[in-house]
């Protein structure tokens, strides 16, 4: 593929190369770090709940400048614009951990294994680290050599924010004025509970048709930063299940006496959202894993373009005779020898290790690098052509997943035991990616500042060991909150292990907890069962609920069970991938709709009228369209992590323990009608889109050299 670009001068940083100013500092890494963990939970929190998560990139760089000037006033000593880049690219490190971790780590606990907080800090640390030392190498090839050819939209606009705040001209304000707004609107609906949470609407004489709207702040910021096609096509693929496809099962399935498989029970006596669960969500799941697997393979040429170029100039960095400082990276011994390092310390980790023995460690680390390394290339370039946001690395990860699994089929390994090596492998292959994207951004950011790159890199994987802390906890702490226990009737045994914790049933007597997968007369999960071993309750994890149904984490269980255990109903997801087949063939994003029909309708509502106010907002703008670093865009980046902090707030109030305190600070549980919380929602929407119109614009004008190709 060639390109022919403008002729141009040799690029010059902000910041010249013999410029001698702090930024690899104590205070700088500090700081973000800990936006870095704020950002990271939040990411979690919003994963699990609609599937994807927003790039932290330009709130961090804006919250770094506004938190630094503040402590100038009050201790001296302002901090560089160098420092300001550590700070955001230390803490965006946490945004793209917790994508990668979120997507699929949670599969686990759907397939019946215990996702536990070694398991996550440990894969998480493996797939972070690696994703920073793959994209070293092609730095200057991605980078230097392609600058005006890739873009990297995100990682270009903080590099304008900072240069901005360099000048005076940042408006932070916006981020948190949004981070009020999401903590006020989150407080009053979830904590203080005037009014219920989810407004729905019932069609009369529509069987198990309804409309609803979950009124979370968070959500409508996603659909504001994502835009409207995006959130247009997310909430038709919503209507399409919730109007369509349950109504349809709800009215054939009417007088029917029996369970139609997998459902246990008849259709008669569902609600709307148990057809949801038995039966969509696998519709819903092949679709996404169709629109996956069409993304990855539209970006074919991208990907082999990329890998000739990368391995052409990959020499380049093997060059010591460059001594300036905004050329020196991490020295190549020392990433070659982190990676064998890396892969010797996987080769030896009981989580991916399916059965005792060193050959399947072994296989394991090889197939960690093979897959990272690739799919690291393919993520570095998508974001610099497309963004993060378009950053497809769900399907990267199912890709892996898919050849792991026929690995292990080859192989011989399979059944239930080995889906977790497998799902533990492509975790941290998509942990890899997805902050291999993330790192070419910041390093894009760096190059445009003036940075050093080296020290931007050390930054990095600071970034990574901190907030993997905080995302396995949150990732836990979601899953007991929404935990609980269901009377179940399965006449079956189940070995208990000696050492298996106790818990109360709903008659109050304590049993011991037993998990099943891979089993045909009973669901994969768990349960309580007595001393003989007989079932009697289940446990529904929080993860998977209504409240938190991770869909990428959900599509991942699915498609490594049906390829190692062969127990789906294929019929369901066939007709989910040739729905997503279907909307490709007219013209319709297919990964975006897939979503949108995985999704309770609620969770895609909300998303589609922040949408709405960007399109609105634009329109008024006419040509002037606002950019990823806009006054709207800004606000709604603190509407998300403000409504995501006050929702795991939410979250630890509604878990065991605290419900009798929940009810106290309560207002007689949602007083008010749903109609009153839904006009109070509609505010926040007309918030947005007077801020977007009434704010001046966050940057100045072309502060960077970004020249783009003819």
């Amino acid at each position: 593929m060639s390109e022919t670009t403008v002729a141009r001068p040799a690029f010059k940083p902000y910041i010249p190369d013999d410029a001698n100013i702090p930024e690899l500092t104590f205070r700088a890494v500090a700081l973000g770090a800990i936006l870095g963990l704020v950002f990271g939970a939040s990411s979690v929190y919003l994963a699990l709940r609609v599937g994807l998560t927003v790039s932290a990139s330009v709130p961090i760089a804006v919250l770094s400048i506004t938190i630094f000037r503040a402590l100038s006033r009050l201790l001296g000593g302002r901090a560089s614009i160098l420092e300001n880049t550590v700070v955001q690219t230390t803490g965006s490190a946490g945004e793209s951990i917790a994508a990668g971790v979120a997507f699929t780590l949670p599969a686990l606990v759907l397939l019946g294994f215990e996702m536990d907080w070694t398991r996550t800090l440990l894969l998480s640390l493996c797939g972070g680290i690696l994703g920073v030392l793959m994209m070293i190498p092609l730095r200057r090839y991605l980078i230097v050599k392609e600058h005006g050819i890739l873009t990297y939209p995100e990682g270009t606009a903080a590099a304008e924010v900072l240069v901005a705040g360099e000048a005076g001209g940042t408006q932070a304000k916006l981020v948190f004025q949004g981070l009020f707004v999401g903590l006020a609107s989150k407080l009053l609906t979830f904590i203080l509970r005037l009014w219920p949470g989810v407004a729905e609407w019932h069609l009369p004489r529509y069987k198990a048709a309804q409309v609803s709207m979950d009124l979370s702040p968070e959500l409508m910021g996603v659909g504001y930063i994502i835009g409207y096609r995006s959130a247009a096509i997310m909430v038709g693929g919503g209507l399409l299940s919730w109007l369509v496809l349950i109504p349809a099962i709800a009215l054939f399935g009417e007088g029917r006496a029996g369970a139609m498989y997998p459902a246990t029970v008849p259709i008669d006596q569902m609600q709307p959202f148990d057809i949801w669960s038995r039966y969509i969500r696998y519709i819903g799941a092949g679709a996404v894993a169709a629109g996956g697997i069409i993304n990855l393979v539209k970006a074919m040429p991208t990907i082999i373009d990329s890998f000739r170029a990368s391995f052409r100039d990959l020499k380049l960095t093997s060059d010591a005779s460059e001594k300036k400082r905004t050329e020196k990276d991490i020295p190549i011994s020392v990433v070659l020898g982190g990676s064998v390092a890396l892969a010797l310390f996987m080769s030896f980790l009981p989580q991916l290790k399916a059965v005792p023995g060193l050959w399947i460690g072994v296989i394991s680390a090889v197939a960690i690098i093979v897959f990272g390394f690739f799919f690291s290339v393919v993520s570095s370039r998508i974001t610099g052509e497309l963004g993060s946001s378009s950053n497809p690395v769900s399907g990267m990860a199912i890709a892996t997943l898919m050849g792991v699994c026929l690995i292990f089929i080859v192989l011989g390994w399979t059944g239930h035991v080995y889906t977790a090596a497998a799902l533990s492998i492509g975790a941290v292959v998509c942990i890899a990616a997805s902050n291999a994207g993330t790192t070419s951004q910041d390093l894009k950011t760096s190059f445009l500042v003036g940075g050093t790159p080296w020290r931007q890199q050390v930054a990095l994987i600071v970034g990574v060991i901190t907030s993997v802390i905080v995302i396995g906890w949150t990732l836990q702490f979601v899953n007991a909150a929404y935990r609980t226990v269901e009377q179940a009737a399965y006449p079956v045994m189940l070995a208990v292990e000696p050492a298996a914790r106790l818990e109360k049933g709903l008659d109050g007597v304590d049993y011991r907890v037993a998990r099943a997968g891979g089993r045909g007369d009973i669901p994969d999960g768990s349960y309580l069962v007595d001393p003989a071993g007989q079932v009697r309750y289940r446990i529904q994890e929080g993860i998977g609920s209504e409240k938190a149904p991770a869909p990428q984490a959900t599509l991942m269980s699915l498609v490594t069970k049906g390829i190692l255990t062969q127990q789906l109903p294929w019929g369901l997801v066939l007709l989910g991938a040739f729905t997503a087949i279907l909307m490709e063939i007219i013209g319709v994003p297919a990964l975006a709709f897939a979503v949108g029909m995985y999704l309770p309708l609620e969770s895609t509502t909300p998303v589609f009228l922040g949408g709405l106010a960007r399109k609105l907002v634009d329109r008024r703008r006419g040509n002037d369209a606002e950019s990823d670093a806009g006054p709207g865009v800004l606000f709604s980046s603190g509407l998300v992590a403000g409504g995501s902090i006050m929702g795991l707030l939410a979250v630890g109030l509604a878990s065991p323990g605290l419900e009798a305190f929940a009810g106290t600070v309560g207002f007689g549980n949602q007083a008010l009608p749903a109609w009153v919380g839904f006009l109070a929602f509609l505010t926040v929407a007309w918030l947005i889109y007077r801020t977007a119109l009434r704010a001046a614009p966050a940057i100045v004008d072309a502060p960077i050299d970004t020249p783009r190709k003819q």
